[in-house]
């Protein structure tokens, strides 16, 4: 995660510690320079054309039934089917819950993909490692996200960061282990920029994209050139990579705190209050609004936390029994607010003419158990389960792969996570076997052999 500002203990005659001051060197936004760029593309990881698309990442955190949400079985058995109908889609191919109106009524922009399926463990942190790097973290190495992937490709488009996670990076998952929404080795300067605040709340702001009210911007500007100075007098360091990745770090963290465009790009009060209730007022449909204002503003990649954990407050984690979210639950709660805030984000990203360079994907850690549990609910289940793409390229309206008669298994074209996220990386123009600078210097190929976008989509 990434801050600009901080605590500290030694502090400048204005009243600011030193490591407010250093952190953003040290931990600045990651972007690449025009010569990395042009670099990355002479070595054939970047394609031309598709600089202008970006990516909204919804990550279902907790898991929806696959089953009563987006791959119903109304002729399975009432222990598998559940309680909800399945109603008709605008565009005609295929059904959906009765609990997601509003998806329904804009199919003909949602492909869904009913036969994604992993063989990591059935915890919450395994499903969300695997779902947004493509791997399960092995060996002590962490796979970087694929929006710092995005950032390390392509770096940024304006004075925001390329890479941002709203509201903030998620919480426990009950495994202990790392939930893959950093940078991993590629380093700390590509980790995305946390909101850390709920949009929802009458008296939110971005306080880390303000410089401290002690240090103005004329004050800034001389500590700025101090650094130059002391970077100049010590050529030594300045040549080495460290030296260059602070420098590239700090101009970018600077450009961020004082930028008015920045500042604009997280203001939802200048979004009229109609289009803000077609959202929601709730800490989901805020972010949905936020992540469409980012990549309107250049933010190249946005992953929304529809939850942040899934201890303490309703989810998708439906196994029926408290402290866990009942099917009533998810009928009543879940679902309503993720149906309003999705279908708002598709629709107004299609009415503004920026779906076609917006690839909107919803993934979820893994599915639910075919039959309902004795507490009426159902269990974590990797071995088959739904995600969903809307523009970005995708062409909408249509289903990739089948599950079981129960939604038990893949029945036809089995994808996992490594062929969803060369799907996002080839919507967004990344050549997926390129490579990265991996773990000890090692090339590290951006998707594992044999995964390969899910080209159905496209």
């Amino acid at each position: 995660m990434l801050r600009i500002t901080g605590t500290g203990t030694a502090h400048t005659c204005d009243g600011t510690t030193r490591r407010d001051f250093l952190q953003v060197g040290a931990l600045g936004v990651g972007g690449l320079s025009l010569a990395d760029y042009l670099q990355a593309k002479e070595l054939g990881q970047v394609k031309e054309g598709h600089d202008e698309r970006s990516c909204i990442m919804i990550f279902n955190l907790g898991a929806p039934s696959h089953i009563d949400t987006f791959d119903m079985k109304p002729n399975a058995p009432a222990e598998v089917r559940g309680p909800f109908k399945p109603i008709a889609t605008s565009c005609g191919e295929y059904e959906l819950s009765e609990i997601l109106p509003r998806h329904a009524e804009l199919s003909q922009h949602i492909s869904l993909v009913r036969s994604c399926h992993h063989t990591g463990a059935a915890v919450h942190d395994a499903g969300w490692q695997m779902m947004q790097t493509g791997r399960q973290f092995q060996g002590g190495v962490n796979t970087p996200h694929a929006g710092s992937v995005l950032s390390y490709l392509r770096g940024r488009r304006s004075d925001l960061p390329p890479f941002v996670v709203l509201p903030e990076t998620m919480g426990r998952g009950g495994g202990n282990l790392p939930n893959g929404q950093a940078g991993g080795f590629l380093g700390k300067a590509y980790d995305p920029f946390a909101l850390m605040a709920d949009p929802s709340r009458e008296d939110f702001r971005v306080p880390d994209l303000l410089p401290p009210e002690s240090l103005g911007e004329v004050r800034l500007n001389r500590r700025r050139k101090l650094r130059d100075l002391v970077d100049a007098a010590v050529s030594n360091f300045e040549s080495t990579e460290n030296a260059q990745m602070m420098g590239r770090n700090f101009e970018a963290a600077y450009r961020l705190m004082s930028s008015d465009t920045a500042r604009e790009a997280f203001e939802l009060s200048k979004e009229p209050q109609s289009v803000r209730e077609r959202y929601g007022m709730n800490r989901f449909g805020q972010c949905c609004l936020l992540a469409r204002r980012l990549v309107e503003s250049g933010v190249r990649f946005v992953t929304i936390n529809t939850f942040l954990t899934v201890f303490d407050e309703i989810t998708w984690d439906i196994h029926g029994s408290k402290p866990f979210t009942s099917i009533e639950g998810m009928r009543d709660i879940v679902a309503p607010l993720y149906d309003q805030g999705y279908s708002a984000l598709v629709e107004d990203l299609q009415q503004r003419g920026l779906l076609d360079n917006t690839l909107v994907c919803n993934l979820a850690e893994f599915g639910r158990t075919p039959r309902v549990n004795p507490a009426g609910g159902r269990d974590h289940w990797p071995q088959c389960f739904t995600v969903g793409f809307a523009g970005g390229g995708v062409r909408g309206g249509q289903v990739v792969g089948a599950s079981d008669p129960v939604g038990g298994t893949p029945a036809d074209r089995p994808v996992q996570p490594g062929d969803v996220i060369a799907t996002v990386f080839h919507s967004l123009g990344l050549k997926i076997d390129a490579h990265l600078p991996g773990p000890a210097g090692r090339p590290f190929p951006l998707v594992d052999f044999g995964h390969r976008e899910i080209h159905e989509l496209f």
